[in-house]
């Protein structure tokens, strides 16, 4: 048995999700990192080698998706809404779902991410995901609300600005590009970093739902 295995037996039963979500945000973020570097990376081997990590990050996120359900299957009491704990797992698991669909599109297609739409999304979902982490650590003991709201208030806006930066992408793709091929592999990738984007702000309005009820 491992360590945490055995730390977890000790836990208070309603605080094994706080310590589940936690490992979720924490590796939300470090996708958020990784997807920066994949798409600055021009070597596409180095950028294989980054991808795999990002699959292995979500792999282990399927884990403690896995685990929350089960302890949600298990536990009779726990810290805030039982819909809400689904709803929030959901949306994390969502999140790391496209941000590696996102990155294995570039390799797979053999797209040079050297493109501004691409990087500008993926900054973006940097910065979303370091909000979100910043939201979900801050659950466990709702002493400071105003962090939670301000990083879910900054997540609605990263939001809104990948929409901008989504339509502007397809106008100038549709203006500039020439080979069709290119055209359906670019707008593919775009539309998934964008729905990324999207899964940031479903997690977002969850924990503003979670702290109107419980703060």
């Amino acid at each position: 048995m491992s360590l945490n295995s055995i730390l977890q037996i000790f836990l208070p039963k309603d605080r094994i999700f706080f310590s589940l979500f936690e490992s979720v945000a924490m590796n939300v973020s470090a996708m958020g990192v990784l997807i920066t570097e994949v798409v600055a990376e021009p070597d596409f081997d180095q950028r294989g080698a980054l991808i795999k990590k990002l699959e292995d990050l979500e792999h282990a996120n399927d884990e403690l998706t896995h685990q929350i359900f089960q302890e949600l299957g298990k536990n009779f009491i726990t810290p805030f809404d039982r819909e809400d704990i689904h709803y929030l797992a959901i949306a994390l698991d969502d999140i790391c779902d496209y941000i590696f669909a996102s990155a294995k599109k570039i390799n797979f297609y053999k797209v040079n991410p050297n493109d501004s739409g691409i990087q500008k999304m993926a900054q973006i979902i940097r910065q979303g995901s370091d909000e979100v982490k910043t939201a979900v650590l801050e659950l466990r003991n709702m002493k400071n609300i105003k962090s939670i709201t301000d990083a879910v208030i900054r997540v609605n806006s990263f939001e809104n600005q990948a929409d901008d930066v989504f339509d502007m992408c397809i106008e100038r793709l549709f203006d500039t590009e020439t080979d069709v091929k290119e055209l359906i592999k670019k707008r593919e990738i775009y539309q998934v970093m964008e729905i990324a984007t999207d899964k940031f702000e479903d997690a977002a309005n969850v924990i503003e739902s979670i702290v109107v009820k419980y703060a």
